[in-house]
């Protein structure tokens, strides 16, 4: 969803959107940077004031920001010349029965004065629909001034673990495989023109990790108080700031690399040291009276002494999981999901979710979150609006695909995975065993779709409707692969079990957006 307005805490809004820049943290919830920062609106704004969230608001798609906070104001009994500070916590849309009735549902951020509970207010915080405003936590931890922390990784995980260590006083190292962006950016785009893959540069490893290439999206299906200190960082570093309520977050690999370059100055700024071009090699450990214990991290440019360790490493650094089960770390199989990516003309989407409503455009490219709880459950993931398909390749001679798109969502191509969950007895009875059977399930799945598709990192594709009837497409595979595609059965190449989990939610999501499973 572009951004059309910002919400903001701070000084009432005009009564229409506004398309200027205000500091969301500027009143109520601001973070503390450093330790000890978990600091609510109330203590912020001084005594007498009480902060309130106020869920299941409509807005129109027409109507202003400035209405909708006022209707929160009084929903508490408050007039909204009374609120102190204010802001949009969340903004969804609604887009139920095929775009018919299009509208947003928000939740509102007031501060205002702290007056006793009237019998409305009591009722409205049974029902739900109002509660305290959670409580933000800032992101230094406890620690020891001076320890030596080494951080292995620079994606997400990674990057905000040193800062969170950096914060709390410590001495932090991060290691990191690949490059930084600026050259890393360079490798990735010779492979995509040609080049063998690097297995150190590419879209897994590397400055910003996955995440630089597949979009920059920040929902989780989960809710935690660090979440307020994580955005409000991206947001200093140049993200947008609506991200900060949008609940379908979005960066755009365009930005995240600029953004990039910003967080690592910040971190610098901190002390962190950065060692790019670095790989991760074993572990020095000794024994104490306390067990085990990790005193440096072996990697290709020497021992680094350490205070402590954290591994931030992703899920596709297959030989560093490899040196670490053969050094001894307690591992056990997990749960992991498999699938193929589907992708659709973005119009095809955009229709079947927002219906003939004209005033759907101004929300701009649709997204979905589709599930299927058929014999064998499967699920859309990873949706990228007006995106395009990339190879999210680490080995040579294997194939695996992912999606990104840019932060205008400008592809006229709309892809997902569409993945079901393997647990490891599944995985067992494909041949594969113990806690890293999944490891070679990937590896054996990525070599057969290579070589599916002619070993040259052309995608092998088949259309739904040819899916679900077992037939090899013919006619030209229009898509936005850059390395093309090869018609193939999908059908048979992949596990039987998944097979029929992504023809049952084939089955499924034509019903919830017509043509999912067509032609097209």
């Amino acid at each position: 969803m572009p951004c059309r307005s910002i919400g903001c805490w701070g000084p009432k809004q005009d009564s229409k959107r506004s398309e200027l820049p205000c500091d969301w943290r500027g009143w109520g919830l601001r973070l503390a940077r450093g330790r000890n920062s978990m600091a609510n609106g109330v203590e912020q704004q001084g005594r007498g004031l009480a902060s309130w969230r106020v869920s299941g608001l409509r807005q129109e798609l027409d109507e202003g920001d400035g209405e909708v906070l006022a209707r929160a104001a009084r929903a508490l009994g408050i007039e909204p010349e009374a609120v102190r500070g204010q802001r949009f916590a969340r903004r969804s849309i609604d887009a139920r029965g095929r775009g018919r009735d299009l509208h947003f549902v928000c939740q509102v951020d007031l501060v205002v004065p702290d007056r006793p509970k009237t019998p409305r207010l009591r009722r409205l915080i049974r029902s739900g629909k109002v509660a305290a405003t959670p409580s933000p936590e800032g992101l230094a931890v406890e620690g020891e001034p001076g320890s030596r922390l080494v951080v292995v990784g620079a994606g997400p995980g990674g990057l905000f673990a040193a800062l969170a260590g950096a914060l709390s006083g410590a001495e932090v190292t991060l290691v990191e495989r690949g490059e930084a962006i600026e050259r890393r950016g360079r490798k990735v785009v010779a492979f995509h023109r040609g080049a063998a893959p690097d297995p150190d540069n590419n879209l897994l490893f590397g400055d910003g990790g996955a995440g630089t290439y597949s979009d920059g999206k920040l929902y989780t299906r989960v809710s935690d108080p660090l979440e307020t200190a994580v955005i409000d960082e991206l947001v200093q570093a140049g993200a947008p700031a609506d991200i900060a309520f949008d609940a379908r977050a979005h960066i755009g690999t365009d930005v995240l690399h600029r953004m990039l370059p910003r967080l690592r100055r910040r971190l610098e700024e901190l002390g962190v040291r950065f060692c790019y071009g670095v790989r991760a090699t074993g572990v020095e450990a000794s024994d104490g009276a306390d067990g085990r214990s990790v005193r440096a991290l072996l990697t290709t440019d020497g021992a680094i002494e350490l205070d402590a360790l954290v591994l931030c490493i992703g899920h596709s650094a297959r030989d560093t999981w490899a040196w670490l089960a053969e050094a001894g770390v307690a591992m056990e199989a997990k749960p992991f999901q498999v699938g193929v990516r589907i992708e659709h003309p973005q119009e095809l989407i955009t229709r079947g979710r927002y219906g003939p409503d004209p005033r759907g455009e101004v929300l701009g490219p649709a997204s979905y979150n589709l599930q299927s709880r058929a014999e064998v459950p499967a699920h859309s993931f990873c949706m990228c609006p007006g995106g395009r398909i990339v190879a999210s390749v680490s080995e040579p001679g294997g194939l695996c695909t992912n999606g990104m798109s840019n932060s205008r969502h400008s592809s006229r191509w709309a892809n997902a995975a569409l993945v079901t969950t393997l647990e490891p007895a599944a995985v067992e009875a494909l041949g594969h065993r113990g806690p890293l059977a999944g490891v070679e399930l990937q590896r054996e799945l990525e070599r057969r779709f290579f070589d599916a598709g002619g070993g040259t990192y052309a995608a092998p594709a088949q259309r739904a409707s040819d899916f679900l009837d077992r037939r090899r497409s013919s006619g030209e595979l229009r898509t936005s692969y850059g390395f093309g595609a090869t018609a193939a059965r999908l059908d048979s190449l992949l596990p039987g079990l998944v097979r029929e989990a992504i023809a049952g939610a084939l089955d499924r999501f034509e019903r919830a957006i017509p043509g999912f499973a067509g032609d097209q």
